[in-house]
């Protein structure tokens, strides 16, 4: 004789949803479905993911058949601004933004990403460059008869758009910075997180090598030496500056600010903005704290004591030296200034002129040429230009609107000039918002001609769904590097590209273990933290590292 259950009445239960909601595109709403639990064995429990609350009345004592319900909230609530009735995010490969939050690309409220001005057309709001003056008959005589049989200054811009070699995973750790070898057209120098120095041949493709034992964590810039182009210098968030033969890869310590080792983080000096004057035959180099420091080139020595150029305590990320005016330098930094320095009478407090921003500075470069422009990357999503170093800096001469503000795992967007370009007006950067190119959330690299604004084209490779931050225009070859992840990839035009594309030379080369979600393409995983001071912490009391791996698994062809 089978046993006999007890028949038992459960409460209703009923879900409550956000009918003026937009659909989430997560997987939850596949069981966002009316649950109803009537004469059914067992105990009920009130079970939602993803946070939704759950209100349970408690039962009558004298109404044990008349049960109140059990209520189950499924409004959609913005993970943002916290508020329900919509959401933000991405929705497949398109992000959107919460309503109640300015416009993340542009800053300005009234409007989301998706329907930015900016966004729309890139030069919206750019004030052009000025033009000549045609007051007088003789301009109006120009204009109207000679322009036309002059041939244009202006050169038509060149754009490399396609993938014609990579490597894929060639760095332990993200990308940090690239640096085409100044005399071999082939050769491309690259940094890494973890303090790794890559020379790579990118027309041998095979030929590459990295060099682990440089650096005890982030590489941050680099600079050949001006009278040897076998040896380059590299400063490190370690606190030193490093002189590396690329034959050898043996590297000399040119300055050490930590020397004894590490003592908490309130000391530790990092360094970040590099430059070499070869005029003077100096290293400049700048530090975490503001202090600008000098390594004489002959002697391999310092010079002199830091001066403090930014405010006490903020990083100093970039330096540069006017290619036409030597005397000149420029640097940029987290206090929201990039100032104009004369190196024949520096100390604290003497810029020649201080140039504001909004919010951190990634980068100041001058124009590669004559060096009468200046062109800044700031984290408040703009690129600012100068059009001269003799005129009125109080204000830019314009300012561009371009994606390129981020949060963490990145490495700083820097817009780069093109060293060919005789106008000094086309600049690469990469993008941070990602656009839908047929159902795939992609990241361009951009080209933008910052006399006007305008974006002038925008590279994409289906298979690079990672982010591009870091970008070097060769100086002399219509070639693009770039780094994404810990993949380098070589762009060239496209008829370069169809040329090499006949005789086979197309060659992706794969380093390392395969990522299981990302084995198809060229793909990485990001890093899992941003933070200088945690490598550094591995550093014991003596300033010694923890015995890494020999130069032999470190060194070679991988």
């Amino acid at each position: 004789m089978p046993p006999e259950t007890r028949k038992m009445s459960f409460q209703k239960v009923v879900i409550e949803r956000d009918t003026d909601s937009e659909e989430s595109s997560s997987d939850e709403d596949d069981n966002d479905e009316d649950v109803e639990a009537e004469d059914e064995g067992g105990d009920v429990e009130g079970e939602v993911e993803n946070g939704e609350s759950i209100e349970d009345l408690p039962l009558s004592a004298g109404k044990k058949r008349e049960k109140a319900p059990i209520t189950i909230s499924l409004k959609k609530v913005c993970k943002v601004c916290k508020r329900t009735g919509h959401e933000a995010g991405f929705k497949g490969a398109t992000y959107i933004d919460c309503p109640m939050k300015p416009c993340f690309l542009c800053k300005m409220p009234g409007h989301t990403t998706m329907y930015c001005p900016h966004r729309v057309a890139s030069e919206h709001g750019v004030v052009p460059a000025p033009r000549r003056s045609r007051l007088n008959s003789l301009n109006y005589v120009f204009e109207r008869q000679l322009r036309p049989n002059v041939p244009t200054i202006k050169p038509a811009h060149v754009i490399p758009d396609r993938v014609s070699c990579a490597v894929i995973r060639y760095h332990s750790r993200r990308v940090t910075c690239l640096e085409f070898h100044p005399t071999s057209n082939s050769i491309l120098l690259s940094g890494d997180k973890k303090g790794q120095l890559g020379v790579w041949d990118y027309v041998k493709v095979h030929e590459k090598t990295v060099y682990g034992n440089i650096h005890g964590c982030i590489l941050n810039n680099m600079k050949f030496n001006p009278t040897n182009d076998g040896t380059i210098y590299t400063a490190s968030s370690d606190g030193t500056i490093s002189c590396t033969d690329l034959e050898t890869g043996i590297s000399s310590s040119l300055m050490n600010l930590n020397p004894n080792g590490w003592q908490g983080p309130s000391s530790w000096r990092m360094l970040y903005g590099l430059d070499v004057n070869s005029d003077k035959g100096l290293v400049l180099v700048a530090d975490n704290f503001g202090y600008l420091y000098f390594v004489d080139v002959r002697s391999n020595d310092t010079r002199g004591e830091g001066i403090l150029i930014h405010k006490k305590g903020s990083k100093v990320v970039g330096l540069h030296c006017n290619p036409a005016h030597p005397d000149l330098l420029l640097s940029c930094g987290n206090d929201h200034f990039a100032r104009i320095w004369d190196m024949r009478q520096l100390k604290a407090g003497s810029s020649l002129c201080d140039l504001s921003h909004r919010r951190v500075v990634n980068s100041a470069y001058f124009s590669p040429q004559s060096g009468s422009k200046i062109l800044t990357t700031s984290q408040d999503n703009r690129l600012r230009v100068w059009d001269s170093v003799h005129g009125n800096l109080d204000f830019p001469s314009r300012e561009i609107v371009h994606s390129h503000d981020f949060n963490r795992h990145l490495t700083p967007f820097r817009a780069e000039w093109d060293p060919k370009d005789p106008s000094e007006s086309l600049v690469v950067i990469g993008r941070y918002i990602s656009e839908n190119y047929n159902g795939a959330a992609l990241h361009p690299i951009d080209f933008i001609d910052i006399s006007t604004g305008q974006l002038i084209a925008e590279v994409i490779e289906p298979n690079i769904t990672t982010i591009s931050p870091v970008n070097k225009l060769h100086p002399r070859d219509d070639v693009l590097a770039s780094g994404s992840s810990r993949s380098l990839f070589i762009w060239r035009p496209k008829e370069e590209y169809e040329i090499l594309q006949q005789k086979d030379e197309k060659k992706i080369v794969v380093c390392g273990k395969a990522n299981k979600k990302h084995d198809k393409k060229f793909d990485a995983e990001s890093d899992d933290s941003d933070d200088d001071i945690s490598a550094l912490k591995r550093k014991n009391k003596s300033g010694k590292s923890i015995p890494k791996l020999p130069r032999s698994n470190l060194k070679g062809k991988r």
